[in-house]
């Protein structure tokens, strides 16, 4: 167990010293190709955040209660999957029912959440830190909250880009990189003030 970090600390922590996204680098293939404007990567923050935070409470919960007891450890990654597959199939419909338009501009992306890297990489953070079930979903839902600031602060960047003028060099993949390049710098300033190990 990991009694020593509080709750509220690894949220924020999470959020901003240990950004899943900008200080690990789990989830760039999504949040590179939807954060092109500024509505669909609010969604789709919304959908990753979602999923990260009902995640990783029940795979917390079937890694203590069915995994561990059973002996099953070796089919951890598999059920871990199994959960964030059936998760966001759920919250696929719920988003085609509420908002068909958030829905057709997340396309593709919206089931691929599945595959998320970022998921998967804090249930997996989550199973080899060995939190308990609070801190289990302060950090799931403090990494889902820091991949939707990054992606709703790349967006914004990018529209504000599109509009001004830049060298022929760098148009396209070549400035975003740099954007997040600098973005991660900004987020790693905050490392001296809370770190989550």
């Amino acid at each position: 167990m990991t009694p020593l970090v509080n709750p509220i600390t690894l949220f924020f922590a999470s959020i901003f010293t240990s950004n899943i996204l900008l200080s690990n680098f789990l989830g760039m293939c999504s949040f590179i190709s939807i954060s092109k404007e500024w509505k669909s990567s609010f969604g789709l923050g919304m959908a990753v955040t979602v999923v990260m935070t009902i995640t990783t409470a029940i795979n917390w919960l079937v890694l203590e209660y069915v995994i561990v007891p059973l002996g099953l450890e070796y089919l951890s990654f598999i059920v871990f999957i199994v959960v964030i597959a059936a998760t966001v199939q759920v919250l696929e419909m719920v988003i085609d029912r509420a908002s068909p338009a958030l829905y057709m501009s997340l396309g593709i992306f919206l089931p691929l959440i599945t595959v998320n890297c970022a998921i998967l990489g804090a249930i997996l953070f989550m199973q080899i830190r060995d939190y308990n079930f609070i801190q289990s979903i302060a950090f799931g839902a403090g990494s889902g909250f820091g991949w939707w600031l990054a992606i709703l602060l790349l967006a914004a960047i990018r529209e504000r880009i599109d509009k001004n003028p830049v060298p022929a060099g760098l148009k396209g993949a070549g400035i975003t990189m740099i954007t997040i390049g600098f973005m991660a710098m900004a987020f790693i300033g905050f490392s001296g003030m809370i770190a989550v190990q």
